[in-house]
């Protein structure tokens, strides 16, 4: 081949960037080239290591100490994490040697055992041991701190580089980011999975408690139910109490005077004795009354067991308790019900009661009629008959009653009075329209509707 002209190699000198004619410099430009493509492929290493971060801190770990003994040909490499940094990271160091890795210290060598115990303890600077393959260090820092380092022993005849330090303190620093950000990323899927499993704890305790919940809205049902059922009861055996103790006693006695009158009568001579035979029906109607009054009795204490319901219904059930041939008892409601308290419910039922029985005993009425009104802001129930009382009367027999116990008459009005105030409403007495008297409950309802 014949020599080229300097315009060819001037030429030449342009597309690769050779500036010299010394046969020194090409052999020099081919090294240069081959550490450059050495550097690319480390880089490429690098990357492909750190990019692991997902994987977990002991892979990522595992793949930067390959990439770092990949490019230094060595058989031993050491990467260690300095005593009191980073915290969390796992595992604490990690030597390949002769292919395996090992990250428990017993069977260390001495010459790894030192510089293990180097990089734990102190900070240092990149150093290449003097003589020899020797060793190398590059130092992992983080935010400017030193946490840890890589210790790598080169393979026989690899000559290590300015180029192979710098790229050795990039793969240790940004294994420390990595590692960092491999433990934080970790941390955050663990504190996700604790999350979800707190929150699906936290609806199966919701779910628990609409269940609880569901079971004692069940049993509070239960209760009131029980509740009402124990007022009606109660009524029915103080009705029942009375009938025996008041109203039987009574028809009793009336038979027994009856009797007793015929017999004097029949000794009194023809006239009276015809007066005696006349009154001879008297004695069949007491003992049939008192039998009545009996079976009335019997069936009060053995009544059967109603359905419970609302207040307008249990007023509903109670009249039917006073309902006899005498007196018609009739119940009407206007507007809407409004939920009262159970306690309070059983209050105004016993006042009902105590009414309707005060007009079976002492009225004389033929008729009676319970009126429950819900007003927006008040509860109003009325208990009219159509008898002899006198509202005058009874009001000043309530006043009497309240001051000083006169032989337990008019008992009756003076419970009902206290029932009304416990209620904090108020009772009224005033004349029936129609005809005999009125017994007024008023009872606020705002206060009553946000306690149930």
């Amino acid at each position: 081949m014949s020599a080229q002209d300097p315009g060819e190699q001037t030429d030449l000198g342009v597309l690769t960037g050779l500036r010299s004619g010394k046969r020194s410099f090409y052999p020099e430009y081919v090294r240069s080239a081959e550490r450059l493509e050495y550097a690319v492929r480390a880089l490429d290493r690098i990357s492909g290591a750190l990019v692991r971060t997902v994987e977990g801190p002991r892979t990522l770990v595992e793949a930067v100490v390959r990439a770092a003994a990949e490019h230094l040909q060595a058989d031993r490499l050491l990467l260690a994490i300095a005593d009191g940094a980073l915290r969390a990271a796992r595992p604490r160091f990690l030597l390949l040697c002769g292919g395996e890795l090992v990250d428990h210290e017993a069977g260390l060598d001495p010459e790894v055992r030192e510089q293990l115990d180097a990089v734990r303890s102190r900070p240092w600077e990149v150093e290449l041991e003097p003589g020899g393959p020797g060793w190398v260090r590059a130092p992992m820092t983080l935010d400017g701190e030193p946490v840890g380092g890589i210790v790598g022993w080169p393979g026989g005849g690899v000559a290590v580089a300015d180029t192979d330090l710098a790229i050795l303190r990039v793969l240790a620093n940004q294994a420390a980011v990595a590692v960092h950000n491999s433990f934080l990323f970790h941390a955050a899927a663990q504190l996700r999975g604790r999350t979800e499993q707190l929150s699906e704890a936290a609806a199966q305790q919701a779910r628990d408690l609409a269940a609880r919940n569901a079971e004692l809205q069940e049993a509070q049902r239960r209760l009131v139910e029980a509740m009402q059922r124990q007022a009606l009861d109660d009524e029915r055996h103080r009705i029942a109490r009375e009938l025996h103790d008041t109203v039987t006693q009574y028809v009793l006695s009336a038979g027994m005077t009856v009797e007793v009158c015929r017999a004097e009568l029949a000794e009194m001579g023809p006239g009276p004795a015809a007066v005696a035979e006349r009154l001879a029906p008297a004695k069949g109607m007491t003992q049939e009354a008192v039998g009545r009054l009996r079976a009335a009795i019997y069936a009060l204490h053995h009544g059967a067991e109603e359905p419970p319901g609302s207040l307008p219904v249990l007023l509903k059930q109670l009249s039917t308790v006073h309902l006899s041939g005498e007196l018609k008892v009739k119940v009407r409601v206007e507007g809407a019900p409004a939920p009262l308290p159970p306690e309070d419910e059983s209050s105004i039922l016993r006042l009902t009661g105590e009414a309707l029985f005060n007009i079976v005993a002492h009225a004389e009425a033929s008729r009676a009629v319970v009126h429950l009104a819900y007003r927006p802001d008040e509860l109003r129930l009325t208990v009219s008959d159509n008898g002899t009382g006198d509202p005058a009367q009874l009001r000043r027999s309530l006043r009497l009653s309240e001051a000083a116990d006169l032989a337990g008459r008019h008992r009756g009005l003076v419970n009902m009075n206290a029932r009304a105030r416990e209620l904090g409403g108020t009772l009224s007495i005033r004349k029936a329209r129609i005809g005999g008297v009125a017994l007024q409950l008023r009872v606020p309802l705002d206060v009553r509707r946000e306690e149930s």
